[in-house]
């Protein structure tokens, strides 16, 4: 079945970087576009980030994050990516990844931005 893999989540001071990753299988990888999402506690999940279909494809991302977060994908290893810099507090939520057009959903990955 489809399934969902992130990890790379964790502590951050404001400022600093993270690197996402989410592993997927069970599905064509490289024929979706893929997407990051995140869950702030209290709030609903929002889209952050999208890559289309080909390793190193066009990419769009939230106002919010624009300049500082940079989407990617390697079809060899069925991963996409999202490097996380400049974080800030704002940044804290839950980060999941899912494929445009299918309706499931990871564990997710938690990123923490405080000092």
């Amino acid at each position: 079945q489809v399934q969902f893999v992130e990890s790379g989540g964790g502590l951050v001071q404001p400022g600093g970087s993270l690197r996402l990753s989410c592993v997927a299988s069970g599905f064509s990888f490289s024929v979706y576009r893929m997407r990051w999402y995140r869950q702030a506690p209290g709030n609903e999940r929002e889209w952050v980030a999208s890559i289309t279909t080909q390793t190193g494809g066009s990419t769009n991302y939230a106002d919010s994050v624009k300049g500082r977060f940079t989407i990617s994908r390697d079809n060899a290893k069925n991963t996409v990516y999202l490097q996380m810099d400049s974080l800030k507090p704002e940044d804290t939520a839950v980060y999941f990844c899912n494929a445009h057009g299918l309706d499931a959903w990871g564990q997710g990955t938690l990123v923490t931005v405080s000092s």
